[in-house]
Order: C-alpha cells, then sequence, then structure tokens
C-alpha cells in the first residue's frame, strides 16, 4: 500500500527570517515540518512560527522542538523519521563575537550533517551565502564556481569555512548536499532585523544625510524560501546556487528607491563619493557613542569597497525553475515592517 503521509522536513533556526519563511513555503506546498529552535519557552521564538500553520489551517503538519546547534547530543532523535534537513541556523552579524560567529557555524554544520546520516537522511539543503562567494575579482561576473578568498569579516570567513566543511562532510558521510547561496536577503516577517535590513530604520528617519555607494546585490525572502524547496524538489539539482536577482546595485540605489517609494521618509537622496568614505566610517563611529547602532567600522568599509556584487543568478533559474520577486517588491515589503 502506498504511504500517502506528506514528506517530512527538518527545518533549524525557524525562528529566524529565511526559517520560518521556509516552514510557511513547506507547509503551503503540503510539507509536513519538524523545526527547531533555541527555546520553546520564548514567544518571540515560536509565536510566528505556528502563526504560519494556524492561518494555513494546517497545525497538524507542523512540529517545533528545541535544540542548539553548538550541542551535539540530541539532533538524531529530533531529525529520525524526516525526510530531509534544510539548516538554516546560524549568527548572522557582522559586528559579533569571530569564536561566536564561527563556533555556531562550523560545529552547527558537523553535529547536524552527521546526525543526518545518522536519521538516515540523505538530502540536505544547507543555507550558506554570496558571502562565500565574495566580491572579488572587481569586475568580473562571479557564478557558483568562484569561493570568498577575503578574510577580514568574521561573517565572512565563518561563511565560507562552514561551507568547505559542509562538502567536505557530504562526501565523507556520502550525503546529497545542495546548498543555497543567498545575497542580501529583504523583505518582511521578522521578529529582529537582519545586518540585510537593519539599516532601514535608519535611513527612512534620516539618521544620516548622505549614503555611500557600497556595493550590494538583494533577494526577496520569499524566493530564498522558494529555492529551498525547489532545492530538495528537484533530483537533477546540485552543487550550489546564487540568488541575486538584483545584483550590481548600491547602498545609495536602496536608499534612493525607499524615498522614491515612500516620500515621508527621510531616506538619503544624495550618495557618498568614494574617497570621501572614511568621513562616513567617523561620522559612523561618533554616532555610536551617541547611542545609534553602528553599521560602518573601518573593516566593513575596506570589505565593500574592494569588489563588486556581479553576481549569477543562470543556475538557480535554469536548474530551480525560480522566477525572482521585483526590485519595488523587495523594498516595500522591508520598508513596511518599520512604518
Amino acid at each position: 500500500m502506498a504511504d500517502d503521509s506528506p514528506k517530512r522536513i527538518f527545518v533549524t533556526g525557524v525562528n529566524g527570517h529565511i526559517g520560518n519563511h521556509i516552514v510557511r513555503d513547506l507547509l503551503e506546498h503540503g510539507y509536513a515540518v519538524r523545526g527547531s529552535v533555541r527555546d520553546l519557552n520564548d514567544p518571540s521564538k515560536t509565536d510566528h512560527v505556528r502563526a504560519h500553520a494556524t492561518k494555513l489551517g494546517c497545525e497538524d503538519r507542523l512540529e517545533m522542538v528545541e535544540g542548539d546547534v553548538l550541542d551535539a547530543d540530541g539532533w538524531t532523535a529530533h531529525l529520525s523519521g524526516c525526510d530531509g534537513l534544510f539548516h538554516t541556523a546560524t549568527i548572522y552579524s557582522t559586528r559579533g563575537s569571530a569564536s561566536e560567529i564561527l563556533d555556531t557555524a562550523t560545529k552547527g554544520t558537523t553535529h547536524l550533517l552527521h546526525a543526518a546520516a545518522e536519521a538516515g537522511i540523505k538530502r540536505v539543503v544547507y543555507t550558506s551565502s554570496t558571502a562565500a562567494v565574495g566580491t572579488s575579482p572587481k569586475g568580473r561576473v562571479k557564478d557558483e564556481a568562484v569561493w570568498n578568498t577575503d578574510t577580514s569579516l568574521p561573517y565572512t570567513v565563518a561563511k565560507t569555512q562552514s561551507e568547505h566543511l559542509a562538502w567536505s562532510l557530504a562526501e565523507e558521510l556520502e550525503l546529497d548536499l545542495r546548498v543555497i547561496n543567498p545575497t542580501a536577503v529583504l523583505g518582511g516577517g521578522f521578529v529582529r532585523p537582519t545586518p540585510s535590513v537593519d539599516f532601514f530604520q535608519d535611513a527612512m528617519a534620516g539618521n544620516y544625510p548622505v549614503v555611500p555607494k557600497f556595493p550590494m546585490s538583494v533577494v526577496h525572502v520569499r524566493d530564498v524560501a522558494r529555492a529551498h524547496r525547489r532545492a530538495f524538489e528537484v533530483d537533477e539539482a546540485e552543487g550550489r546556487f546564487i540568488l541575486a536577482p538584483h545584483a550590481n546595485i548600491t547602498l545609495a540605489t536602496i536608499c534612493k528607491r525607499i524615498r522614491a517609494l515612500n516620500p515621508t521618509t527621510k531616506a538619503p537622496k544624495f550618495s557618498l563619493p568614494n574617497t570621501l568614505v572614511p568621513l562616513a566610517v567617523f561620522q559612523d563611529w561618533v554616532g555610536s557613542k551617541l547611542g545609534r547602532q553602528r553599521y560602518l567600522t573601518r573593516a566593513v568599509a575596506k570589505n565593500m569597497m574592494g569588489g563588486d556584487t556581479n553576481y549569477s543568478s543562470a543556475k538557480a533559474e535554469k536548474v530551480l525553475g525560480l522566477e525572482w520577486e521585483d526590485f519595488d517588491t523587495c523594498i516595500q515589503d522591508t520598508v513596511d515592517v518599520f512604518l
């Protein structure tokens, strides 16, 4: 007799911006989801995830468990009975502790991939980043064959090292690994702003008069969720998949579009010449002494000015069949959270 029960996907970090959208997308497409958070008793980590199942009327297809990816124990039991693993849990920060960011990325990868093998899961979809692709060499289209070689920021080092580790473990453990490499992820549906969106509020409030022309690329979080599901579903999918449909833009482009779409905001209309970026770094430092969030350290500025965001998403379009949310939707869905 055929088994008509839905396929069950284990998703780590379901409270995160990407993770909770993956949950909704999977539930919308008939999957059962077992998701992990670090604290089941913290409503900020669970309520918005459970809300997806409630709105879709499928509470019976969502299960949540407690687990910290830094702990090795318990993951095999959690993954037992699942058909796939989507590993999204990490620390996304350009300012956090280097050791904490690296430990979460590398230890978490090790624990979860070993647990997947022990639980009999073969297909794993792993959330990496274009941070592991890098922004060099400048002027060249960067596809899935390119790897980051810059070591100036703990986050980019962590994403690069952990993805290399994932590929090594997948070969050792005979796992069918598919990796998603999104660029800056925009869109609503987050509880705590990530570095990809946390500058929106200050920009809208007019907390800086001009904005640097730092190279950026963006993708909507709904597209990132779809990409994870399609990477699991498409049997011939293999390797890495860059998600950067809105490439070769700048931070100034984003801020100007915020203002154009929302004229009542105070988002900066003027961009800063590259020669004056050190002044912006100093202005950001002064703002931090006045209690504002710091975004622009010298290391971040050097990292962002050293290359470009000329990425190709052609593989994701061809193999995964992705069609993208437009740029204005990326901007406005993010703005709406802060209005």
